[in-house]
């Protein structure tokens, strides 16, 4: 099985990619967790298509993540796509309450030396993801084989009957 987890910083992707992870016992890929290195460097564009392929080759997968720019390698494998919509205010909220989680240590799902931050490119960029980078995230899944389940979710309910349902296919 190979999900790819998809929405804006702080919807949940990395939550649920863990407690997905642990109901199915399939590996989790954190995509920022390979995308940056120590003092927030990003990977080389060629050299992170080349990881992102070879990832997403592997027979089965939770990925989280958005990078548009290789969204097409991981589409083409996933077997199923999650997308979580989650109002502004909320994604705020949790990336406050993250902040002040990992004050002091790296998160589990970041690479080491990346200590949480937050400026205001992050809060723009949080901001402006519904009319920036959501739209290139539904072309790209619009373009998908359309026998790949898309569960498009908003709420916590929904997000728990899609974890509950793909535990028992997993298994």
């Amino acid at each position: 099985m190979r999900i790819l987890i998809l929405g804006n910083a702080g919807s949940g992707k990395s939550t649920l990619a863990r407690s997905l992870g642990q109901a199915t016992g399939i590996d989790v890929i954190h995509l920022d967790a390979r995308y940056w290195h120590a003092g927030w460097e990003p990977t080389p564009r060629e050299k992170w298509k080349q990881t992102v392929e070879a990832l997403a080759k592997r027979s089965s997968w939770i990925m989280d993540g958005n990078y548009p720019s290789t969204l097409d390698i991981r589409i083409k494998r996933a077997e199923t796509i999650i997308y979580l919509d989650c109002p502004r205010r909320i994604c705020y909220w949790r990336i406050m309450k993250r902040l002040l989680k990992y004050r002091i240590s790296d998160r589990p799902d970041m690479a080491p030396g990346c200590p949480e931050k937050i400026d205001w490119e992050f809060i723009l960029w949080i901001w402006n993801f519904p009319k920036k980078i959501k739209p290139q995230l539904f072309t790209h899944i619009q373009a998908a084989d359309p026998s790949i389940p898309f569960y498009h979710l908003s709420t916590k309910a929904e997000i728990s009957q899609i974890k509950n349902k793909l535990a028992v296919l997993s298994q």
